[in-house]
């Protein structure tokens, strides 16, 4: 779930923290072709999708349960953080947190100050990373992330407590902490409605000048020069070249040869992984029969269940009952290319 204010806005323009993971090639939800095409203006990123707004919607619920669980207080920041020198380098962070040292003082702040917020060298473009301790006095001393989890995932995270959180998240909160310059972050994960964690991840320079680097050549290298970086799926490849070149053909490689020459045996592989997946789903019917759960101790193991009743158009009576309203309403739309190997 993707559920950060960095998409909320128009991203365009900078690189966020939603997107660092990603141009790494380590985000298992974009690949850094995706993030080429929205930065130079080929591809739009959905603002008011669904999941994004049930994001939206979430983060002020775990934000709440964070601040029940430590009794600090959290405080909305929705100003963009700057890079000092690059301004093509932003972070949209959920909330600050505000400890317990001071917590009179969090009803006289406003969202969008940061005068007593971040270190000094964080506001007056002066920021180093060498500059890495904060200055002592800061009514907030750590960043909060919010997310939601698919509880089928839990194995890829630690102990509640630990830094051991999925790699794309943990650049997401160094990106945070290298451009506020704050030392600890915490990412605070819903799993489904029932099991609520708390991360705290500290400072690490050395990933943070390994982010700030690749994010600038990313910027320089491939933004800039309006040049794509390397595929890495098939989408990626339908997205760069959705337009063919009618009868234009080409020579092909001796790699691709080679490629080609193994694509039957693996194809033939396939389709036996496939007849095996269909005698076991042709054995959990069998048992189940009329039943629309299987369990193990108490455990679902399958269930097989009819959707709730759908509605559809009847294009065909339509089109015969009105077809000059028919033909009026008819729009075609191009196909995407299709890959066939012969």
């Amino acid at each position: 779930m993707l559920n950060n204010q960095d998409f909320t806005v128009n991203r365009q323009n900078f690189l966020g923290g939603s997107d660092i993971a990603a141009i790494l090639g380590l985000s298992p939800f974009r690949t850094p072709v995706e993030v080429w095409m929205e930065k130079t203006g080929k591809s739009k990123n959905q603002l008011n999708s669904l999941p994004l707004r049930f994001g939206s919607f979430a983060e002020s619920f775990i934000a709440s349960e964070y601040a029940k669980a430590t009794g600090f207080t959290t405080l909305g920041q929705d100003t963009a953080i700057v890079h000092p020198h690059h301004d093509f380098l932003r972070a949209h962070i959920d909330r600050l947190v505000i400890t317990k040292e001071a917590p009179s003082q969090a009803n006289d702040l406003k969202e969008d100050s940061l005068e007593d917020i971040f270190p000094v060298s964080a506001r007056d473009n002066k920021s180093t990373l060498e500059d890495k301790q904060p200055k002592r006095g800061l009514l907030a001393d750590r960043l909060l992330e919010c997310k939601t989890a698919n509880p089928f995932y839990q194995q890829e995270w630690g102990d509640t407590g630990t830094d051991q959180v999925p790699l794309h998240y943990l650049c997401q909160c160094a990106w945070y902490l290298a451009l506020t310059e704050m030392q600890q972050i915490d990412l605070a994960v819903l799993f489904g409605n029932s099991d609520f964690r708390i991360y705290h991840i500290e400072r690490d320079i050395e990933l943070e000048i390994t982010l700030l680097e690749q994010a600038i050549h990313f910027w320089e290298q491939y933004v800039l020069l309006d040049k794509p970086p390397a595929a890495k799926n098939q989408e990626d490849y339908k997205q760069l070249f959705s337009k063919e070149c009618p009868n234009q053909s080409i020579e092909a490689s001796q790699t691709t040869i080679q490629l080609l020459s193994s694509y039957p045996e693996l194809l033939s592989q396939a389709q036996a992984i496939e007849s095996q997946i269909d005698e076991v789903k042709q054995a959990v019917m069998g048992e189940m029969q009329h039943a629309d759960i299987l369990l193990y101790q108490g455990r679902t193991l399958a269930t097989w269940k009819s959707p709730k009743p759908s509605q559809r158009f009847d294009q065909k009576t339509f089109e015969k009952n009105y077809p000059k309203l028919y033909q009026e309403y008819q729009i075609f739309t191009p196909n995407t290319r299709r890959l066939l190997i012969k």
